[in-house]
């Protein structure tokens, strides 16, 4: 990395007029991404309660492994999002989303980003030692992927950086289901599958609409690189790949299927609409962003509704 205290001193002195009055617990949750966090945490409770609902196993009766899990695969993500925002620090302040992340700021030391997630890092294998081993090893490897393989590795170098950072989003709910029943099953691979598929495009429209930022950045995503026409397609191409999944999940029932298959076809149609209009690209990567976040949500909080009505 380029010299980081010179680095640190630009983003400083380049927010210092303009930072936003924050509190310690703001400047935290920023730190730790707390939305992603969040949204971790319902793809990994599904996974616990599919792998409860299919072993027969009650969720009360295993409400200290159900909370075991959370907080620890919780504060697994937490740490690890923090050592991103350590080492991104230098270009972060470029980028209109991250500008005002206390790392930039200069509201938060550095090193002291760094020691808080390595201590949310081993607070979290800890839990989820308590666990199982399987989803403790799970745990490391996505930790491994997010840390080293994408943000240390891939994200500067290569615009496959996207589909490298996509195994470390996917494994929460395969997580889930190996702290409940550590002999994964077909449906637990096919949970990290929808996970692993749904972030290329996600995060691809997200690039396009941020395509400027990313190359103030020198970020190599799709767009910056070879445009967005390529983007386009690869998004279409990576939705197309999610229409067969649901039907492995047959088990869900019907009601399921229909639902699962009209999201899957909806966001198709969506992407269809538009393609070729150059002028609305930017109104076009915003809806494929808004309804891959509604798609994600909707699909994973209906596996569970399906299995209790």
């Amino acid at each position: 990395m380029a010299n980081t205290k010179v680095l640190d001193e630009a983003a400083i002195k380049h927010h210092s007029n303009d930072i936003h009055e924050t509190t310690l617990w703001k400047d935290f949750l920023s730190l730790i991404k707390v939305g992603i966090v969040n949204s971790n945490a319902i793809t990994t409770f599904t996974g616990i309660w599919l792998a409860l609902y299919f072993s027969d196993k009650g969720f009360l009766a295993n409400i200290d492994l159900v909370l075991y899990t959370l907080i620890g695969s919780s504060l697994v993500i937490a740490g690890s999002c923090a050592i991103n925002n350590y080492y991104d620090r230098d270009i972060d302040h470029l980028m209109e989303r991250t500008k005002e992340r206390p790392t930039v700021t200069g509201k938060m030391n550095p090193l002291q980003a760094l020691w808080i997630g390595i201590f949310l890092l081993t607070v979290g294998f800890v839990f989820m030692l308590m666990t199982t081993l399987t989803a403790t090893i799970i745990s490391l490897v996505g930790v491994v992927t997010y840390i080293f393989l994408y943000t240390m590795w891939s994200k500067r170098l290569y615009t496959i950086n996207t589909v490298i950072g996509s195994v470390s989003g996917a494994v929460p709910p395969l997580i889930g289901w190996a702290a409940v029943d550590a002999n994964l099953s077909v449906m637990a691979w096919v949970l990290f599958l929808i996970m692993f598929i749904w972030q290329p495009p996600h995060f691809l429209a997200l690039a396009m609409r941020r395509t400027e930022e990313y190359r103030a950045a020198n970020i190599p995503m799709l767009p910056v690189v070879h445009g967005f026409d390529i983007t386009k397609r690869q998004i279409m191409v990576w939705i197309a790949c999610l229409l067969p999944l649901p039907f492995y999940l047959y088990e869900l029932g019907t009601g399921f299927l229909i639902l699962a298959s009209a999201l899957n076809v909806g966001w198709i149609v969506i992407g269809f609409k538009g393609f070729n209009n150059k002028d609305l690209e930017m109104k076009w990567a915003t809806k494929m962003f808004v309804y891959s976040i509604n798609y994600l949500t909707i699909l994973f909080v209906s596996m569970v509704l399906f299995t209790i009505v």
